[in-house]
């Protein structure tokens, strides 16, 4: 069955990245790719993708040759163009109204959620989100883009280190547990 997750890292205090949407804090930090909760075994299971456009954009500035071998969904308002040869599908639509063709594509995989703590929040704000996985780094950022900002229920899955880093696997919980 495929999943959405949001697989993500954040600073201590809850920032994904710097308000000057630097990630610095995040790549000078150690972690095994291959290692429990990695990007590695995480990649692998994933058959679609979606980000916003700040992360489209930053991910195109950091790496001009970046190609998604994925289908790639890019909520955004703004007017901007695919790299050559990729799958890169611009939307400005809910969420909601393109998350079946995404899990079409994902074709019996995950699809990642994989920039914007509000394009998360949004999917979780439908009932259409289903993990989160945060690699939680020691750094504080004081500010920034957040983790998710929305109330979401969750539920600890799993927990492990890597390297630098300590990691999360959260189910979301679609109803509140009794008090």
């Amino acid at each position: 069955m495929t999943r959405t997750v949001y697989y993500t890292a954040t600073s201590l205090d809850g920032f994904i990245a710097t308000a000057e949407h630097s990630l610095d804090w995040l790549l000078s930090r150690e972690n095994d790719p291959g290692g429990p909760m990695g990007y590695d075994g995480f990649i692998t299971g994933i058959g679609a993708a979606a980000m916003g456009a700040t992360t489209y954009l930053w991910v195109r500035e950091h790496d001009p040759d970046w190609l998604p071998d994925r289908p790639t969904w890019v909520f955004t308002h703004r007017d901007l163009t695919p790299p050559p040869g990729a799958d890169v599908r611009f939307t400005a639509d809910d969420p909601a109204r393109v998350h079946a063709a995404m899990v079409e594509a994902a074709a019996g995989k995950d699809v990642w959620v994989m920039g914007g703590g509000d394009l998360a929040g949004q999917f979780a704000d439908r009932g259409l989100l289903d993990e989160v996985v945060v690699a939680i780094a020691p750094v504080t950022l004081g500010g920034g883009a957040p983790l998710l900002p929305r109330h979401v229920e969750l539920e600890v899955r799993e927990t492990a280190r890597n390297g630098e880093f300590v990691c999360v696997r959260l189910a979301v919980r679609r109803t509140p547990a009794a008090a």
